[in-house]
């Protein structure tokens, strides 16, 4: 079966992933039988759809006749024959029970056809176990879809002891049909990457408040600021159910041994009904204000001893082949919101380090979660990392937060964190900076067009939650230094540079594209400086380039304000050069860098130049565009020009 002959997808269970998972689906343009035990169970799945398509029409992320025509593409049923008969893809998501859904599949295996595939949304349980259920266990496969499915891009495709490489290799064309990202799970392991990551970093924090290490305070306040997680562990456990991560990781217990005991306090908080936020109780009282998590009580021991069991989950993972540690990365910060992957958390700090530091809490307390796997003594030993070029010369093209191409001498520099809605950190600046330098010196690149990767921001704006650790005056300064001159770059370097804005273009990333020479805009973006809600000022740039643009008087109202800005109003405002429909701003943008790549090199160096000089006296503009109009007299480029126009051409400029 090749990914062309999927028309219909059922979707057994209509709860919170299921109508999620229908939704998705359905917006890709197939039809959905959406499947539950009980009528009203699957009418308040269909409901909660309708409701989601409404306010994505109303966020004008899609038009109203989409909304319509994607509720129509899902059918609510009862009857199972009904709802798989006529499917060619089946995804379950019934409750995390292995009894539960191997009865589903019993049932499933009498009515669907025999052709069509079996995927399980399980977050931890075995594949194979499953697979093993039905008669067609090669057809079987795990695809586990990330809360909320509407919005998470992250779709674990795991093979099960049978599963053929055909139907993974279909699964993730499908999932990337829905507009995911798929990364594969190459054995059938207990929580496979994410929840494998996760669930014992949950469950070391519990063991250190437990264990009266450090206090949730201080954990939290580690993991949130200090290793810039989206949120603290406990806050997290919280948000998730106490309960679900107790499940994961009794199963990982049950299956995998003793390194995954429960910690006593996660067992006492279930016992007493404190599941969290749907609870109202949980680590935090959601009851009186819920989680507020201090950002200067973090712990150096606590950040050692939490990133050690995170290397340590990684080396298990890579040394049992589930994944390598690329996959791994992008699974976590796509499915959990790290700024950077684990194994990048960890080769920065060192893993000669973390295995001295499992080493002497393995041998403190002889517990079986500190024992080093093999692989992560195996390279502490070599004194490599789990990315063999991480911590070494970088090339010149060698990113991790962003990424560069030349395509018809249009040098692209894409901010690559959609995880993170392509926030900025120090890294980024950095590698913005060298890349910037790179396409300067590059022949073939003519004009430069910056994007963001995803479709929810060009960047949101400073990672201020990575940031906001530090408390250090003259650190922030630094920063502030860092920011401005980097995206001072884009005004400096003698290319044109156009900024394609699709989505969110806020603080930092704001100040960022005031930089470029020329802004597109979707319909959907959304413009603001944000900084006084946070008690800060735009220290990028903004209190100076701004006006520069917009005039001092809208410039003092976008930044006073704070508000949030239309990308039609930022256009009256002089702000944005063009609005396009949300569809067509990559080529549109694209459209534009390429039309500027054919311009006149030293003309376009020149003109930069002069009105640069200009801002700040019309007197010292108007010099520099004298001299450089002299300059411009005397080069090849003119005489292409001029012989172009006298032959009625496109004149073909070499910068010469």
């Amino acid at each position: 079966m090749d990914i062309e002959d999927i028309d219909t997808i059922a979707v057994l269970g209509a709860g919170s992933m299921g109508h999620g998972i229908a939704e998705v689906a359905a917006l890709a343009g197939y039809d959905v039988n959406l499947r539950d035990i009980k009528e009203e169970f699957v009418q308040n799945g269909y409901e909660q759809i309708e409701w989601s398509l409404d306010k994505l029409a109303d966020s004008g992320q899609i038009t109203e006749d989409e909304a319509e025509s994607t509720l129509d593409r899902v059918t609510p049923v009862v009857d199972m024959e009904e709802a798989t008969g006529d499917a060619d893809f089946v995804v379950e998501a019934v409750p995390e029970k292995m009894d539960i859904k191997k009865n589903v599949y019993r049932e499933l295996e009498d009515h669907a056809p025999e052709d069509a595939v079996f995927a399980t949304n399980t977050s931890s349980l075995s594949i194979t176990e499953l697979s093993e259920v039905t008669e067609r266990p090669a057809r079987f496969c795990g695809m586990h879809f990330f809360n909320p499915p509407i919005r998470m891009q992250l779709v674990e495709v795991i093979s099960g002891e049978h599963t053929d490489d055909e139907v993974l290799d279909l699964t993730e064309d499908l999932a990337r049909e829905f507009g995911k990202t798929p990364v594969r799970v190459r054995k059938d392991s207990p929580g496979f990457i994410v929840n494998r990551v996760l669930v014992p970093l949950l469950n070391e924090a519990a063991w250190t408040v437990h264990e009266e290490d450090a206090t949730i305070a201080e954990v939290d306040s580690t993991t949130k600021y200090d290793m810039g997680l989206p949120m603290g562990s406990f806050e997290l456990a919280d948000q998730v159910g106490i309960d679900v991560a107790l499940d994961v990781l009794e199963y990982m217990n049950e299956v995998l041994g003793a390194a995954y005991e429960p910690c006593p306090l996660l067992v006492e908080k279930v016992e007493a009904d404190e599941l969290g936020k749907k609870s109202g109780q949980g680590f935090y009282d959601y009851e009186d204000g819920g989680a507020d998590v201090p950002t200067d009580e973090s712990s150096e021991d606590v950040r050692l001893r939490l990133t050690a069991v995170m290397a340590n989950e990684v080396a298990k993972l890579v040394g049992n082949d589930v994944a390598d540690p690329a996959e791994i990365d992008e699974a976590v910060m796509l499915g959990a919101g790290f700024p950077d992957g684990p194994a990048r958390l960890a080769d920065d700090t060192g893993l000669a380090t973390l295995r001295d530091t499992l080493d002497d809490l393995h041998e403190e307390t002889g517990a079986e979660r500190y024992a080093p796997a093999d692989y992560l003594v195996e390279l502490a030993d070599t004194a490599e990392s789990f990315h063999p070029e991480h911590g070494g010369e970088e090339t010149e093209q060698d990113f991790d937060t962003i990424s560069i191409e030349v395509t018809e001498n249009v040098g692209r520099i894409t901010l690559d964190r959609p995880h993170r809605m392509n926030t900025v950190n120090e890294a980024l600046l950095d590698e913005l900076g060298t890349a910037i330098d790179v396409l300067d010196d590059d022949e073939d690149a003519r004009a430069i067009l910056i994007t963001g990767a995803g479709d929810q921001a060009f960047s949101a704006g400073a990672d201020v939650q990575s940031m906001a650790g530090s408390a250090d005056p003259l650190d922030a300064v630094e920063l502030s230094r860092l920011g401005q001159s980097t995206f001072g770059k884009l005004e400096r370097v003698d290319l044109p540079v156009v900024a394609g804005i699709d989505g969110y273009c806020l603080g930092g990333g704001m100040e960022m594209a005031t930089c470029a020479d020329l802004r597109v805009a979707s319909q959907r973006s959304e413009f603001g400086q944000p900084e006084h809600n946070l008690g800060l000022l735009p220290g990028w740039g903004g209190t100076q380039r701004l006006k520069n643009i917009v005039g001092e008087g809208r410039a003092k109202e976008i930044i006073f304000t704070a508000d949030r800005y239309e990308a039609d109003e930022m256009e009256s405002y002089g702000f944005v050069n063009e609005v396009t429909q949300n569809d067509s701003l990559e080529d549109e943008a694209f459209d534009l860098a390429r039309d500027l790549a054919q311009g006149p090199p030293l003309a376009q160096k020149y003109t930069k130049r002069a009105m640069r000089a200009g801002r700040d006296s019309t007197e010292a503009g108007l010099e520099a565009e004298a001299q450089a109009f002299g300059q411009l007299m005397n080069t090849d480029d003119l005489m292409e020009g001029v012989t172009a126009f006298m032959g009625d051409r496109d004149p073909d400029f070499q910068g010469k």
